[in-house]
């Protein structure tokens, strides 16, 4: 296994020790967890491109990952209350259908990759996480307010993104519906 696939596996692996971190109230560590792993994103994906690393594993799973680290943070959040379940709704939903998708590409042999506008979609929410945490770690002081308008930014333009880029990737591979 490829250094790369080691760094999306090594995000998965995080996400238990982010949970136990958030539900112990334990915000600067499930912060510090969160950041490592989102930072694995980005890394792997260099990695890979640079030293032609680049395998359907990879393709497959650094998304998968993504996914998991993030939408494990949202249903935390959810669950105490700091953003509204209607929000991830709508998130999953456009990830269903995009799985789909890939899953009728994939039994055509056809492995279609994250495009820019998913990539972005993701680096939106991980930001908005991050600030969310931040927020939930400073919300009796000063700084409680402008971290909370800051994270609700981050997640509203994450929530755009989320949609712009479903109905993008649906528009790109619409040839899968016709197969």
């Amino acid at each position: 296994m490829n250094l790369p696939n080691k760094l999306t596996l090594a995000r998965i692996i995080a996400v238990p020790f982010f949970i136990g971190c958030y539900l112990k109230g334990w915000f600067l560590p499930a912060l510090i967890i969160f950041i490592l792993a989102s930072l694995t994103d980005m890394l792997d994906g260099k990695i890979a491109r640079k030293y032609n690393l680049v395998t359907n594993f990879g393709k497959i799973m650094d998304p998968l990952a993504d996914k998991i680290l993030v939408y494990s943070a949202f249903c935390l959040m959810i669950g105490d209350g700091t953003i509204p379940s209607w929000m991830l709704i709508i998130i999953l939903a456009r990830e269903f259908l995009i799985a789909g998708m890939r899953t009728v590409a994939a039994s055509e042999g056809t492995v279609i990759a994250a495009g820019m506008s998913g990539k972005i979609k993701t680096v939106l929410q991980m930001f908005a996480v991050i600030m969310l945490i931040v927020y939930l770690g400073v919300q009796a002081t000063q700084y409680g307010r402008p971290a909370y308008l800051v994270s609700m930014a981050l997640l509203y333009a994450s929530l755009v993104m989320t949609v712009y880029s479903g109905i993008e990737y649906i528009v790109k591979n619409k040839n899968v519906f016709s197969e």
